[in-house]
């Protein structure tokens, strides 16, 4: 439902604002525009369910290997003492939760082609356990949540895009992206646990995020070794050795079961297409709407209005020049990274307002898109309170993140 609230209203904004645009402004070219981008976005998003057919094919066609073998089995053993007491409808030994394990492993280590088909393999899994096929489960929702909020160790892309701006020290936002990733992925957590009313002082979850924390600290310290303009080729190398080493390890036990390991990889990658075939409508429904908002400007004036507002206020307000790139995360990943190269080339990549962007960049995710490709997936159509809590992660997050950038990069 809310969904669908937050759609329509991006239509009936933008056309009364463009309406105004029209009469007061003269604009005649507004209405072009609008259906021009919206042409252009329902392309992009059929592009991109296609462009996903491949990489989901390969990813759902290893899965499969890893049930038929048993590594996912195992892989959900070693998690389930965290994972039982956040999803505690899901059964134990169940493989969505190894699946889940990998999906927000991939996300950490910022291999976004690896998350997606794995995560979409994961929402298959927790579809089969629920009762009501259109609505969204306590289990979904959670994963999703965590999922938009979900932890990056290592903004690889980030630190990329810093470089090639010309950064003199491009990994200069790596502890700060850190932080602010754990703040809005425990936001996330904490929503929803109030939602669904679980209790999350128990060991195994206390346990598990000093775990989290011991290895924040271990990373810092081995970034530190490593020259800035390197690190996205040793985390490149680090993020495929891994994946490529679960790959052989699913491969591998499935044949000493001495399974078909071809014929079981065919059945799973003849799933990957279909789920690439079926989430075109949802994420078409939610890009032509985010275009229509955008080419009319409204975003434009949400950011005058939040920089009289903290002006007003007396509040420093350098800040407001990134914030397209926190509001346009939420609605597309590829418009806020041309948000964040548009800052970056116009104040500069070593600016307070260039090293923002890149934090709130790295440290929130797409929830619109997310909830529209993952729920649109199954075809789950009621989606509960999973946006309110997606939104309050990112709201968290971007707050987080300049009140970081301020700590860590004070403006002289």
């Amino acid at each position: 439902m809310a969904l669908n609230y937050v759609w329509l209203g991006f239509f009936l904004i933008s056309f009364v604002v463009a309406v105004g645009r029209l009469v007061f402004l003269h604009d005649t070219a507004v209405f072009s525009t609008v259906m021009n981008g919206m042409f252009d976005s329902a392309k992009t998003g059929a592009e991109i369910s296609l462009g996903l057919a491949g990489i989901m094919t390969f990813w759902l066609g290893i899965m499969k290997v890893g049930e038929q073998g048993g590594m996912i089995s195992i892989l959900a053993r070693w998690v389930d003492p965290f994972f039982s007491r956040l999803f505690p409808e899901i059964p134990k030994k169940h493989p969505a939760m190894g699946s889940i394990l990998m999906n927000f492993s991939a996300n950490a280590l910022g291999l976004d082609n690896a998350a997606t088909p794995v995560g979409l393999k994961a929402m298959k899994q927790l579809q089969e356990l629920n009762p009501e096929p259109e609505v969204a489960t306590n289990a979904q929702i959670m994963f999703l949540v965590l999922n938009t909020a979900g932890i990056t160790l290592i903004p690889t892309s980030v630190i990329a895009l810093r470089i090639a701006a010309g950064s003199a020290n491009a990994a200069d936002i790596f502890i700060p992206t850190m932080i602010g990733t754990l703040i809005s992925f425990m936001s996330g957590l904490l929503a929803v646990a109030l939602y669904q009313r679980i209790n999350l002082l128990k060991a195994p979850i206390l346990i598990a995020f000093a775990g989290f924390g011991l290895l924040l600290a271990a990373i810092f310290y081995l970034m530190r070794l490593v020259p800035s303009d390197q690190i996205a080729t040793y985390t490149a190398f680090i993020g495929g050795f891994i994946i490529f080493s679960v790959i052989v390890s699913f491969l591998g036990l499935a044949a000493i079961k001495k399974i078909n390991v071809y014929d079981v990889f065919i059945d799973g990658a003849k799933e990957g297409f279909q789920v690439s075939i079926t989430i075109i409508p949802y994420l078409v429904t939610m890009l032509v709407a985010i275009s229509a908002f955008r080419n009319t400007g409204c975003m434009d004036y949400v950011l005058d209005i939040l920089r009289a507002i903290f002006a007003f206020t007396g509040m420093n307000t350098a800040f407001v020049e990134a914030l397209p790139v926190g509001l346009m995360k939420s609605l597309s990943g590829g418009a806020a990274r041309a948000l964040m190269v548009d800052i970056l080339k116009t104040h500069g990549a070593d600016s307070f307002v260039g090293r923002l962007a890149s934090i709130i960049q790295g440290s929130t995710e797409t929830t619109f898109y997310v909830l529209a490709v993952y729920f649109g997936s199954v075809n789950i159509k009621k989606t509960k309170y999973a946006l309110t809590c997606g939104l309050i992660a990112d709201a968290v997050g971007i707050i987080a993140a300049i009140i970081l950038a301020y700590i860590f990069f004070p403006l002289t």
